[in-house]
């Protein structure tokens, strides 16, 4: 299956667009485990057994594991993940941007060492900085273009005057997403949550291609908004797939020995409150 295959299949199985990304941060474990940097498994694990059928994606996020020297934790994660929940795609959040042989060896990285079915890049170096990723048959990127972060307007919202219709910077990467660069149609967009009339112009401009949306939880995005600019169908089948994503608020849903139980409840809620949306 490629990644779309996956992505779709998840979201039927588990009726979800919720996506769970695991940012373990030790210091803020439960109790037993607080400042065990060795714990960070075993924190993950429990997480992802609590919620593998509400979710559509896991995302962990590479920094969290190497700030740690757990890398080998994050290798052994992913086995795990391929255990509890084999149908659920897996999306290294990475966010490399290099070109040549060195986008070789961070594709290799992501797609041989760690297994993962997806990965975030930077796409500001161009096109070749995307391709080696391309190479590995049915695996998805997602480009960053419409980030959450305040100081996005410094890049993402410049016009480009050199391109015809002189389009934002972000609406330029998703024209391309959509167009030439998505060779191997395993693309996606990373847009933020917190800009849902941002995510709508994205999706006017790429209207088939999935979006990873971060934002929804701790950052503040509306989860209804965020459906309704992005989410798109039609007979009841998905056209365009949502990937909406939650790290702390269910991660750290609570600081006792019950959080897995809390983290199960909050990402339920928020599954919820995205097929509502959904209607």
């Amino acid at each position: 299956m490629t990644f779309l295959d996956m992505l779709r299949a998840a979201e039927r199985q588990n009726d979800s667009m919720l996506c769970v990304g695991l940012d373990p941060e030790p210091a803020k474990f439960p109790a037993a485990m607080k400042g065990d940097a060795t714990k960070i498994y075993d924190f993950c694990a429990a997480i992802v057994e609590s919620t593998a059928d509400l979710v559509i994606a896991w995302k962990p996020q590479i920094a969290y594991f190497a700030a740690h020297r757990a890398e080998d934790q994050l290798e052994k994660l992913v086995a795990h993940m391929r255990r509890v929940s084999p149908n659920v795609p897996v999306i290294l959040d990475a966010k490399r941007g290099d070109i040549g042989s060195t986008a070789e060896q961070y594709a290799k990285e992501a797609f041989e060492r760690y297994g993962a079915d997806a990965v975030t890049l930077s796409p500001f170096m161009g096109f070749d900085s995307i391709q080696p990723y391309l190479k590995y048959h049915g695996k998805g990127a997602f480009l960053l273009c419409r980030t959450s972060n305040p100081g996005g307007d410094d890049l993402q919202a410049q016009r480009l005057a050199s391109v015809p219709g002189e389009p934002l910077l972000y609406e330029h990467i998703a024209r391309l997403a959509q167009g030439p660069w998505n060779t191997n149609g395993q693309l996606g967009l990373v847009v933020g949550a917190t800009y849902p009339a941002e995510i709508e112009r994205v999706r006017a401009v790429a209207p088939t291609v999935p979006l990873l949306i971060p934002g929804v939880g701790a950052q503040g995005g509306d989860a209804a908004a965020t459906v309704k600019a992005g989410w798109r169908a039609s007979g009841g089948e998905t056209t365009a797939p949502i990937v909406v994503n939650s790290s702390r608020a269910v991660l750290y849903a609570s600081q006792g020995a019950d959080y897995a139980a809390a983290a199960r409840q909050v990402a339920r809620q928020t599954r919820d409150l995205l097929q509502t949306a959904r209607g």
